[in-house]
């Protein structure tokens, strides 16, 4: 143990904020407190789906992160979006979701 270093983390995992990029061609239908649906993959391969709501919209465009994989074409420039999510248990932190507006 070093000194300083935090021994663990504290968080409340009954909500979680769930980040996720549009394109600009998405951006006039997203609206904030719009419901959208979440899903995520099981252990089964299956799709478990969640309700969230959009909490926050970027006001300034950014390049898509490499990260990002997407069915469509990827978009040069895309929006962040925040994303609540009530939480049953089973999300994580850093878990990958697909949006459905």
């Amino acid at each position: 143990m070093q000194n300083g270093k935090p021994l663990y983390k504290i968080a409340d995992l009954s909500s979680l904020i769930l980040r996720a990029y549009i394109s600009g061609n998405q951006l006039s239908s997203v609206k904030i407190n719009q419901p959208v649906k979440v899903m995520v993959d099981d252990a089964n391969g299956k799709s478990k789906d969640y309700t969230g709501t959009i909490e926050w919209i970027s006001n300034k465009a950014e390049f898509t992160p490499k990260t990002i994989q997407t069915k469509d074409e990827r978009a040069n420039l895309v929006y962040a979006v925040k994303i609540r999510v009530q939480n049953d248990g089973f999300l994580k932190i850093g878990m990958y979701a697909d949006v459905k507006l």
